[in-house]
């Protein structure tokens, strides 16, 4: 499977999340978003950062790209596309997944290693997953998940903040969001957006337990 790595002007992660990519082996390259073409790729990575600088909305304007518009076509083929952080906030801005990314409830960016439990194993990256609790760092000001309807929001979840054991309450919810929800998938599970890093926890010297939870999420690109 080959994967485009997309970039927007402000992103920044996606150096991080190509050799996190080549670790887990999958074959992928960063693809400037001007020059994306769909029918090269059978999967697409947006990463996180600040594209466009995060004028107006996090993710708002990549969101309103041609570039998202040739990414919908492929997520309408069946295809893979994984958004993380930044990336997460442009699906949910360009209407490929449903809800919103609003601000921390606190009003801070919050940068530490978290807890997530996966809820949901039918997407493409947690198919045939053998662990339910992942360790993985956040960085994000604008992460906090939410949907009008709970019951919807729980169907769609695919990570869930936790604590290590995989108990999901309200102390360890970094930013507010709704049931604790991190990550999310369309129905098909062919489109996933998370808001925590697998590419940062991918290496065991980046790792503060050296664990490399991130990279058994990615390995589900290549599966």
């Amino acid at each position: 499977m080959k994967t485009a790595v997309i970039k927007f002007p402000g992103t920044t992660c996606e150096i991080d999340v190509l050799k996190a990519l080549k670790e887990a082996g999958v074959e992928s390259n960063i693809v400037g978003y001007k020059d994306f073409d769909p029918d090269k790729f059978d999967a697409v990575v947006i990463p996180g950062g600040f594209s466009f600088g995060d004028y107006l909305r996090a993710g708002s304007i990549a969101a309103n790209t041609e570039t998202m518009k040739k990414i919908k076509e492929m997520a309408n083929e069946g295809k893979i596309v994984l958004g993380i952080c930044n990336g997460f906030q442009i699906l949910v801005e360009s209407g490929l997944l449903k809800g919103a990314l609003l601000p921390n409830l606190k009003m801070r960016f919050i940068s530490k290693w978290v807890y997530v439990k996966v809820v949901r194993f039918d997407t493409a990256i947690t198919k045939g997953l053998n662990k339910k609790v992942l360790r993985m760092p956040i960085a994000h000001a604008e992460g906090r998940y939410y949907l009008d309807n709970p019951e919807e929001a729980e169907k769609l979840a695919v990570f869930k903040y936790s604590d290590e054991e995989g108990d999901v309450k309200e102390e360890v919810n970094p930013n507010g969001s709704i049931l604790n929800i991190a990550g999310i998938a369309n129905e098909e599970g062919n489109v996933i957006g998370l808001m925590p890093h697998p590419e940062r926890a991918s290496f065991k010297l980046t790792s503060p337990d050296s664990q490399t939870d991130g990279l058994l999420l990615l390995r589900g690109l290549r599966k």
